[in-house]
């Protein structure tokens, strides 16, 4: 169709947005009847709707008030770590196992590139769900404040920063690496060593500060040299154990601050011809399947981590409900399970 002059096909928020100098969430706000939207901007939306003649995809359902009976699970990952890491399964579990008690619709979404979380919002910009739990946020990670711009409710796994202002479920991440390293000094261990996640995550940065906390408990030496950062995978927990041994080749345990990365450090012990937990002790976080099945079998910090996909998705559906408040901030407790390795 023609407007003012110019050949265009079907004309996008996005295109609504820029001509009535306001953000695409307040777009969707005044679209959908939010209260949260300024008389002036209301004006300038409805004027510039007017001028492009704009049809919402979803303005008749979303002001009658009707709802999508879907929620998107979204994972920034690729479908590789999605079926190699049993965090992801388990959490995936938990939430469609609370979502199908209340006849809810899963729409699992993997995020790997720009152009598909573009793509992403895009979706959410046109009403497709009715509520969005998002699962391993880094802290620079733009997707949560275009949800909370589109004012659709929003769960997060695990936290962004200490003042995190959105809901979320997490675990006691410090307490898990706490826990660690008082179970690895009281066996008489002193050159602990720990391979983190990804320190622009929190959950990583929590469990680092969990062992520190620790080391200084136990009198012992929070050497910079015994700290390996990786990024939650096999291959990541082999490479810094590889770089501790060529570093501090006296250390006598590690935390590794995820099962799949102790799997990745316990091959890489073996290599070098090191035993567990003979020379070195080892302890990994999630009591996944992958402690119980190494050799030998992993102590782990457990989180519940079935159980938070299903507090997320409860605490989900109150915002989708309406629930008044402050958003759900809630931190499960976790708790050591020890096996061979130390």
């Amino acid at each position: 169709m023609a407007v003012n002059g110019r050949q265009t096909g079907r004309p996008t928020l996005e295109e609504v947005a820029a001509r009535a100098g306001v953000g695409r969430g307040t777009v969707s706000r005044v679209i959908n009847g939010s209260p949260r939207v300024s008389d002036r901007a209301k004006a300038a939306v409805a004027q510039a709707i007017a001028e492009l003649g704009y049809v919402p995809n979803r303005a008749a359902r979303a002001l009658a008030g009707a709802r999508t009976d879907a929620v998107a699970l979204v994972i920034p990952e690729t479908e590789a770590r999605l079926f190699a890491e049993p965090y992801f399964l388990d959490i995936i579990r938990g939430v469609s196992a609370e979502l199908a008690d209340a006849d809810k619709q899963l729409l699992l979404t993997l995020i790997r590139s720009r152009q598909e979380r573009q793509r992403f919002e895009q979706y959410l910009a046109a009403q497709r769900v009715d509520g969005v739990l998002l699962v391993s946020v880094h802290a620079d990670d733009p997707l949560p404040e275009v949800v909370r711009e589109l004012d659709i409710p929003a769960v997060l796994n695990g936290r962004r920063s200490e003042t995190e202002s959105a809901a979320y479920v997490d675990s006691d991440n410090v307490g898990a690496g706490r826990s660690a390293v008082d179970h690895l000094a009281g066996r008489g261990r002193r050159r602990i060593a720990t391979i983190t996640g990804p320190l622009d995550m929190y959950v990583a940065r929590c469990r680092l500060e969990g062992y520190r906390r620790g080391l200084e408990a136990a009198g012992l030496d929070p050497a910079e040299d015994l700290i390996a950062p990786a990024d939650f995978t096999e291959e990541g927990g082999r490479s810094a154990m590889r770089a501790l041994l060529a570093r501090r080749p006296d250390l006598d345990a590690v935390f590794a601050a995820s099962d799949v990365m102790a799997a990745g450090a316990r091959g890489a012990l073996r290599e070098a011809g090191r035993r567990v937990p003979d020379d070195v002790a080892l302890v990994g976080v999630d009591d996944s399947a992958v402690a119980r099945h190494m050799d030998p079998p992993l102590t782990s910090v457990r989180q519940p981590i079935e159980e938070m996909g299903r507090v997320m998705a409860r605490a989900l559906l109150k915002e989708i409900g309406g629930a008044s408040g402050e958003p759900s901030q809630l931190v499960l407790p976790t708790s050591l399970v020890v096996r061979a390795s130390s």
